[in-house]
């Protein structure tokens, strides 16, 4: 008869059938391979007179039976422990977790995690893929050289609102399955289109770029477009300027076409020397240019000049459009001298008595100039107002009637005049250090007639407003300032506290050196200089600073001493300051400057008289 009994108490018996059902996939198996479903918590014996082969086999399952049991123990309590300790992954439900043999049973499963950027590097090489071996291909393209590329219209819509519309249309008509197409554009130009419209880029070259934009135009294909654009910008030269400029003004490229016209107003006179473009410009690109307020140019006499030049290229032609560029130069900021000797001798103009009429109210008003003061100058008559400077100087604070003031002047060289500010800052200092890094103008250290600082204050020249930035660990003023490599460096100064030593009384002069990081905001000493100085001048040149001249609180620094004139300090190799050669002349509170590879020191004190 049958009967069932628990797993574990037929380990025992004597004819076994079949044994742990969770190893055998709730089956049963008998000795001939046979397997007939079974209870999955439940196995079935057969107990009835058996001879010895029977016993043997049935020995020999029991023996199988009690190994696989173990290990299926074994297991199961290896598999609770690792439950434990993962306890932020969920644990699989015992009652469905089947364990087919002991390969699956000996390893745990594993997580299989896609990188964070498959689908963008791995999609794209998949699909290409296809496209060159040529399979699961939808359409075909051929260009005018006579070859042809194998597509998925799908992938093409996606790069192209032009190929979209065209396939999509095409399907709604009922066109055959596979798409021809002709393209009239050489081989190297459609391959880049394929390149992009596949993998997201394409080969951007000098040689290309010209055929490429035009085509990518035509296909109304933005991602090309906005690529070519980037690479002519980097490519921007005085050289190649005007060409770029009138490019991207015929294909509608408005961020390249404003780029690049601010490229060519802020380079004009590198344009002049270098450009063969210049000669090739239309008449009234030329004018929109010499009109514009921000055209950078020292003085109104390269304005003239540029004409002069443009026309020169073909007189007899060009000649005829004087009438229009002559009023392009600002001749109220000429000086009378050029106007007279050069501008009313020109060959055209002398023929010309309508532009000899034309120049007459000009030539009154330079007259009228020289009585004048510059204040008296109306800067909104068009023959004499300035043109928006690039460059600006800043007059910050300093000692005025006495007592420090908190003034902001700005000096514009094309006017020749000073503009006061209105911005100030709230407190007022004298002798402080004041430079300018990423369009910011810092004002460091200074003295406000009671009080030295170790502040720093920074003024945005945009948005006209002041803002604190990351103290100095040292309170200077006669501080001496410059920026190199992003950091802004202090060096030197005079922090006002008195020491006693002895029997004298003098003042702390001091040798220390702070840089500042405009990036985590902070200052950080760096070797102090050989001497202390006050009134220290500093430079940066050729990736050096050098600290130049000073006074060390008894005396100016000169050849006579043991103290260096100079000393020159290098962040990226020497880790101190160097001796460099003195300086002809003491002297103190002086300016520098680098002209031509040199170092120029201006001016200053030198102890008995200025200098």
């Amino acid at each position: 008869m049958d009967v069932e009994i628990p797993f574990w108490k037929e380990l025992g018996e004597s004819n076994l059938e079949e044994v742990n059902p969770h190893l055998r996939g709730g089956r049963v198996e008998n000795h001939l391979g046979k397997t007939t479903p079974v209870h999955p918590t439940e196995i079935r014996t057969s107990i009835s007179p058996s001879s010895a082969v029977e016993l043997n086999t049935t020995s020999a399952l029991v023996n199988y039976a009690t190994e696989l049991t173990l290990e299926y123990m074994d297991f199961t309590m290896k598999l609770r422990k690792l439950s434990k300790s993962r306890l932020n992954r969920p644990s699989p439900s015992s009652s469905k977790a089947k364990l087919n043999n002991k390969k699956v049973a000996s390893k745990p499963k594993r997580c299989v995690c896609l990188p964070k950027d498959f689908a963008v590097t791995e999609f794209p090489r998949v699909w290409n893929d296809l496209r060159l071996h040529q399979q699961l291909c939808d359409g075909f393209i051929h260009t005018g050289e006579n070859k042809t590329f194998c597509i998925h219209r799908a992938i093409l819509s996606a790069a192209s609102s032009y190929f979209k519309t065209l396939f999509t249309n095409a399907l709604h008509k009922g066109q055959p399955e596979i798409y021809e197409l002709t393209i009239q554009l050489p081989n190297h130009i459609v391959e880049c289109i394929l390149d992009y419209a596949y993998t997201g880029r394409c080969n951007i070259t000098s040689d290309n770029v010209q055929m490429l934009l035009p085509a990518a135009d035509q296909y109304e294909i933005v991602g090309i477009i906005q690529q070519c654009c980037q690479f002519l910008l980097e490519e921007l030269r005085p050289s190649n300027c005007l060409g770029i400029l009138r490019f991207a003004h015929h294909y509608f490229c408005r961020e390249l076409e404003n780029k690049g016209r601010r490229y060519v107003l802020y380079n004009f006179k590198k344009i002049l020397r270098e450009s063969l473009e210049f000669k090739d410009l239309l008449p009234e690109e030329l004018e929109i240019i010499l009109k514009d307020d921000e055209l950078n140019i020292r003085n109104e006499e390269t304005v003239f000049e540029a004409i002069m030049q443009w026309v020169e290229a073909d007189a007899e032609g060009r000649k005829h459009h004087l009438g229009s560029l002559i009023h392009c130069a600002r001749y109220g900021l000429m000086s009378f001298k050029f106007f007279t000797d050069v501008v009313m001798n020109n060959r055209h103009i002398q023929a010309s008595p309508e532009l000899q009429q034309m120049l007459y109210s000009a030539s009154v008003f330079l007259v009228e100039l020289d009585s004048k003061l510059s204040s008296d100058i109306d800067l909104n008559d068009p023959i004499a107002r300035p043109r928006i400077p690039y460059e600006i100087l800043f007059a910050v604070g300093g000692w005025s009637a006495g007592s420090p003031t908190n003034f902001v002047e700005t000096y514009d060289t094309r006017s020749d005049r000073w503009f006061l500010s209105m911005n100030t800052d709230a407190t007022p200092r004298a002798y402080h250090g004041l430079c300018m890094l990423d369009k910011l103008i810092y004002m460091i250290g200074g003295f406000d007639g009671n009080k030295h600082f170790n502040s720093v204050r920074c003024y945005n020249p945009i948005s006209k407003e002041w803002k604190e930035r990351a103290c100095m660990y040292n309170a200077r003023c006669y501080v001496s300032v410059c920026t190199l490599g992003g950091k802004i460096y202090a060096l030197g100064g005079y922090n006002g506290r008195i020491y006693i030593v002895g029997g004298f009384n003098g003042t702390e002069v001091l040798s220390s050196a702070e840089v500042f990081d405009p990036v985590p905001q902070q200052w950080t000493f760096i070797h102090s200089m050989s001497s202390a100085r006050s009134g220290v001048s500093l430079i940066s040149h050729k990736d050096c600073l050098y600290a130049l001249g000073g006074f060390n609180g008894v005396t100016r620094l000169n050849t006579g001493n043991f103290i260096f004139a100079g000393e020159r300090y290098d962040p990226n190799q020497s880790p101190s300051w160097r001796e460099i050669a003195e300086m002809f002349s003491p002297r103190s509170n002086f300016a520098t400057a680098v002209l031509d590879e040199m170092i120029f020191v201006i001016g200053g004190f030198n102890g008995k008289i200025m200098v």
